[in-house]
């Protein structure tokens, strides 16, 4: 089957281009589709972790996404009479290399990420370009598109990406259903500029009001966030108006010195797909995964899904993995965005509470365990390509050292399995094995204090082998087992032949 791509990428959000990014990256060729001709001027996703921007990291704008982005200080959660039930400081740099908790104006971001796709060879992002269809066909998929001036096409490629977000078609087309977590509300989101007011000096504020919840997030520059819940007796049509927001806001967002850019009511909702790879279809970000917003995972955990699926697709691609390392983006992926769809949903539920004396039991509970209401710790992967079933350590997010100059680890080792060893533990490898890793170019080996010794000093090892998601793939402390982790590196079992004992 001739191929119009090796991807076809539906729909150019967010996820969408990153996709295109990581994809180009890898040398994969790839088209991304997209009914929209201009990118989206307004901001769905206000916050991103020290993955999400370790994955920017990849797309060598680490600079210029800094530039345009600010750390999140501190994160407090407020009951109906002021009082702070929980503070959290978050401005320290955290285990990836940047700070843990990082607020941004989304089309900022998303500009720097297509500028990285129209640079990249062997990608073309498509705009004005509607799916009507994808399905599966012998080899690969079949992608049906219509363009704004109606000409019709059909695509093939071995593989799509459907990322066409919480209300796209293509997971229904699938019949793929949801699985529902908590309770769905009505929220109303307020995006503007305030300026002459000094709005919360806190960075993120979740207002546990039985009165009425509401959140509260200052951004770049003098942008600020602000969401309402929607209680009974709101009129949906007068919520929006800028006297409703004073009012609601409690004169922070004052209608003289606040110029709203985007204002919509939309619903807190946690979802799962039940399945996310149907044959050489696999869907990511919201069309897989949907949680309320109270932690700021919904566009981490899109970015995860591709970053997590990208380099499983280039190996097999290439001859370096069969088909079956494919299955595991479900198993890995779908427990882990689980995990915070879970917490969202439980934490979405504490704060609507409208009955004043749930309110009063979970303020005490908040009071006495601020840990457990607090920034919720980060899950390992589900089963798949780690030793997570029998290592603790295994199928968790690696580190990324900073060196004494400033250089961080990836911009070394680039999108490869990162080999981290003592060198005496390394030199006891049989030679063909010592050979096979240094002929290998999708594997690197660090044997250097000033990077293998901080790896190995975070999971208490004499080895590790890190994946190019930086995920974990195991640790070792013998040189038996640092061999079979060797050997289970996907394009080094390919070159089984000098492995054969």
């Amino acid at each position: 089957m001739a191929y119009d791509a090796d991807v076809i990428v539906i729909g150019a959000g967010p996820v969408g281009t990153v996709a295109l990014a990581l994809l180009g990256r890898l040398g994969v060729a790839a088209i991304g589709l997209e009914k929209d001709v201009e990118m989206w001027t307004t901001a769905r996703a206000v916050h991103f972790d020290g993955e999400t921007f370790r994955t920017l990291q990849a797309l060598g704008i680490a600079d210029e996404v800094r530039a345009v982005t600010i750390p999140m200080k501190d994160v407090d959660i407020v009951n109906t009479d002021g009082e702070v039930l929980v503070h959290a400081e978050t401005h320290e740099i955290g285990g990836q290399g940047w700070n843990e908790h990082i607020s941004f104006h989304q089309p900022d971001v998303e500009a720097l990420v297509r500028r990285v796709v129209e640079s990249a060879p062997g990608i073309s992002l498509r705009r004005g370009v509607t799916v009507t269809e994808v399905r599966n066909v012998e080899g690969g998929v079949e992608v049906a598109t219509e363009d704004d001036g109606g000409a019709r096409s059909v695509l093939t490629a071995r593989w799509a990406i459907a990322a066409d977000g919480a209300r796209g078609q293509f997971r229904r087309a699938l019949g793929i259903e949801t699985d529902k977590y908590g309770e769905d509300e009505q929220w109303l989101v307020v995006d503007g500029h305030l300026v002459g007011a000094p709005g919360y000096q806190t960075d993120m504020i979740q207002f546990a009001s039985y009165l009425r919840p509401a959140l509260w997030l200052r951004l770049p520059g003098t942008r600020v966030r602000m969401e309402f819940m929607l209680v009974p007796g709101d009129d949906p049509d007068h919520v929006a108006t800028p006297e409703a927001v004073e009012l609601m806001s409690a004169g922070i967002l004052p209608r003289d010195k606040f110029t709203p850019d985007r204002q919509a009511i939309y619903t807190f909702r946690g979802r799962i797909a039940q399945r996310w790879r149907d044959g050489n279809i696999f869907i990511a970000g919201d069309a897989a995964h949907q949680a309320p917003p109270l932690f700021g995972q919904g566009l981490c955990a899109g970015l995860r899904d591709v970053a997590n699926l990208v380099w499983k697709l280039d190996l097999v691609r290439r001859g370096l993995a069969g088909d079956e390392l494919l299955d595991t983006y479900e198993s890995e992926r779908k427990p882990h965005a689980t995990y915070w769809v879970e917490v969202a949903a439980n934490q979405a539920v504490a704060i609507q509470t409208l009955d004043p004396h749930l309110a009063q039991g979970r303020d005490e509970f908040m009071k006495a365990h601020p840990e457990a209401s607090a920034v919720p710790i980060p899950p390992s992967l589900g089963p798949g390509l780690h030793d997570g079933d029998r290592d603790g350590r295994a199928g968790r997010l690696s580190i990324q050292p900073i060196r004494s100059d400033g250089t961080r680890l990836d911009d070394e080792v680039g999108p490869r399995f990162v080999v981290a060893a003592e060198r005496s533990l390394y030199e006891q490898l049989p030679d063909e094995v010592k050979a096979v890793l240094d002929e290998d170019s999708d594997t690197v080996t660090l044997l250097e204090p000033v990077d293998a010794g901080v790896l190995l000093a975070s999971v208490d090892a004499q080895a590790v082998v890190i994946r190019p998601d930086h995920y974990i793939l195991g640790c070792a402390d013998t040189v038996a087992d640092l061999e079979g982790l060797v050997r289970r590196i996907p394009s080094i079992a390919h070159l089984s032949a000098p492995l054969h004992r």
